[in-house]
């Protein structure tokens, strides 16, 4: 996969397809393959005539692994982003973020709205404002050395799922620990970038599509039909919904 540098980390990325762009951003504890290949994202918006980068993370798939909590926060993270796009010699781009890569959206579309033709939050909705919950003892799984028992029911999915993708558990926890910005209402009432926000009806951590859509001036909720967070990702309701999104004028 192409490589660039950002902040002096060298970060991957994938690049497919012709057409308009569009800049994907996975969550926590994925990747480019498994948030966006494998659930179809890249061949059907590459169908759709798109051309399709999405970006490894700092700290995730094929991306430098760092051990610096404050080497993680999202307005750092949208930096990387800003610096594929520059990367790539493209002045602006649709842009999907799904859960931490929805917040790391916002802040891409906050600083450099001017960078950002429509943005689709998905897998993040009221929880953007108020916050996720505790990270500790998804930090505190991650940490554990092999074989020992997890108790916390979100911490041994997280383990589970970085054990799975033969993610750098250490460097995801010191993600984990990062600070985890939540984003003021007064602040997200001046978007200016058209917005589509994606929740699952069983998502859980996500929190209500419609209560972020109505505090962002342009925007509009999309609710996909009893999906979870972990696989919401993947449902062709989100996916027509963002490509009905980018298609309109």
């Amino acid at each position: 996969m192409p490589e660039f540098t950002s902040d002096g980390y060298t970060l991957s990325y994938l690049d497919e397809g012709v057409g308009e762009p569009v800049l994907l951003i996975h969550g926590f504890g994925s990747n480019k393959m498994v948030n966006w290949v494998n659930p179809g994202w890249v061949k059907t918006l590459t169908d759709a005539g798109y051309r399709v980068i999405a970006i490894d993370n700092r700290g995730h798939g094929e991306s430098e692994k760092l051990y610096d909590p404050e080497l993680y926060t999202s307005p750092i993270m949208a930096e990387d982003a800003k610096a594929l796009l520059d990367h790539m010699g493209l002045e602006s781009a649709f842009v999907i973020g799904y859960s931490m890569g929805a917040r790391i959206s916002a802040f891409l579309s906050l600083k450099y709205p001017e960078r950002v033709r429509k943005v689709v939050f998905g897998g993040l909705g009221g929880s953007m404002i108020h916050g996720t919950g505790d990270p500790a003892p998804i930090i505190k799984a991650l940490r554990e050395e092999p074989g020992v028992p997890i108790k916390h029911v979100a911490g041994k999915a997280f383990r589970d799922f970085a054990d799975q993708t033969g993610s750098d558990r250490l460097a995801l926890a010191a993600c984990m620990a990062s600070a985890r910005q939540k984003i003021a209402v007064e602040e997200l009432s001046t978007l200016s970038v058209p917005a589509l926000v994606a929740v699952g009806t069983r998502d859980v951590i996500a929190g209500s599509a419609q209560e972020l859509a109505d505090v962002l001036p342009d925007a509009r909720a999309v609710d996909i039909p009893g999906r979870d967070h972990m696989v919401a990702v993947g449902d062709k309701v989100f996916k027509q919904a963002a490509l009905a999104f980018f298609a309109e004028d």
